[in-house]
């Protein structure tokens, strides 16, 4: 491994401590050469899980993907980075826990409106306005409602 900033080798690890509920290790690392310090994960490689796109072409599950999805959708929203990298973790174990090698958008998408409200309302409306594709306001009341009736049902 090298600095990002200087590119020397020569690095010490500074913290070492488990993440994504014990899935992976967080260590903060500082170069020797120009002091610079950086956060590395490491993860245990698993077997390669395809996403089939709604188009029908298949392309490698990305976490930082879904994470970006999620961090637009909750934008000037009080919702902290940790919490979506852990929502994005607990969405890749339910996805790599079914068995499957391949796994559908939708369902990737089911699981995000599924979980994202109980994070924050906003974000899930946006969310939802991008993945079931809203073309017009009586779509987002119609949403609206559907949230308000799941809070109800919950209480």
């Amino acid at each position: 491994m090298q600095c990002p900033k200087c590119h020397q080798m020569n690095l010490k690890v500074i913290d070492s401590r488990s993440a994504e509920d014990n899935h992976s290790i967080r260590r903060r690392r500082e170069c020797l050469n120009c002091g610079h310090r950086f956060t590395t994960f490491e993860r245990i490689e698993q077997r390669p899980l395809l996403v089939v796109k709604r188009d029908g072409n298949r392309e490698e599950f990305s976490r930082e993907k879904l994470l970006r999805g999620l961090v637009r959708s909750c934008e000037k929203r009080p919702v902290a980075l940790e919490q979506l990298e852990r929502l994005v973790a607990e969405i890749e174990l339910i996805v790599r826990e079914s068995g499957q090698n391949e796994v559908s958008s939708t369902d990737i998408g089911e699981i995000v409106m599924d979980k994202l409200p109980k994070i924050d309302e906003v974000a899930y409306i946006r969310y939802a306005s991008v993945y079931r594709r809203f073309e017009d306001p009586t779509v987002f009341l119609k949403e609206i409602e559907r949230l308000k009736n799941r809070q109800n049902e919950e209480e």
